[in-house]
């Protein structure tokens, strides 16, 4: 047997189990506890977040078409991601950290594919160093954001570039299973469903406060909007100039 092919099986036996999960052929069993609902529950919460950070997802690329003409609109999408994906994350952490701790519960419910285990710390990282560059941005203003041998500027653009191609990946394997897990009836309500919506509905009050907050400091963003993706050219103070 060539190597070629012994490659193609072992992509094939990799990739299967990822597409099989993603059009909803196969799910995985998630046992469920009593309170909390345990891993099944978990994986509710992260499902139930997960749709809410794709509508907030699919706003922030929206406005990354037209960052000059949106920018206000980029600063205030990219805070309301914040608390969700903070959410997201340490969902998915716990329900890690409880596998490898060899919890009885978590350790029938087995690991995602391996793909998805690689994908997965690649989302997180991306999607904290996307919003962590943001921040700073913000805090920095546009002055100061273009200083040093690396800008700051140009950090947050490379990983907003990298969490939109890793998230974008991740959607497609997700998305199919997280609506499953949220919207449908054929199977018995899974406890704790009433603290888990209140969860997400914390996470989406702390979403407004943030953005509220973050578009309180981000006036000098929004007053050269128009100027962001010209990185900034000229002197400092001059992209203040309206023309």
């Amino acid at each position: 047997m060539s190597t070629s092919h012994l490659s193609r099986e072992r992509l094939v036996a990799l990739g299967e189990p990822v597409f099989e999960q993603a059009i909803g052929r196969k799910h995985r069993k998630d046992p469920v506890l009593p309170r909390t609902g345990g891993p099944a529950g978990n994986a509710r919460l992260t499902a139930w977040t997960g749709l809410v950070l794709l509508v907030l997802f699919v706003a922030e690329l929206v406005t990354a078409l037209d960052v000059r003409g949106l920018m206000s609109w980029h600063v205030t999408i990219g805070a309301l991601l914040i608390p969700p994906a903070l959410l997201k994350t340490a969902s998915t952490g716990w329900r890690i950290v409880r596998y490898y701790r060899q919890h009885d519960a978590y350790r029938v419910a087995g690991p995602p594919p391996l793909l998805l285990r690689v994908l997965g710390p690649l989302v997180a990282l991306s999607t904290l160093a996307v919003l962590g560059t943001g921040i700073v941005l913000i805090l920095l203003g546009p002055d100061r954001s273009r200083g040093g041998p690396i800008s700051a500027s140009f950090l947050h653009k490379g990983a907003f570039v990298l969490w939109a191609a890793v998230t974008g990946l991740h959607t497609l394997a997700r998305l199919v299973p997280a609506v499953q897990l949220s919207f449908s009836r054929k199977e018995a309500p899974v406890p704790g469903q009433v603290s888990r919506a209140a969860v997400v509905l914390v996470a989406c009050a702390a979403a407004a406060v943030v953005a509220a907050a973050v578009f309180a400091e981000s006036g000098a963003w929004r007053s050269i909007g128009n100027g962001f993706h010209d990185d900034f050219r000229g002197p400092p103070g001059t992209h203040f100039v309206h023309r």
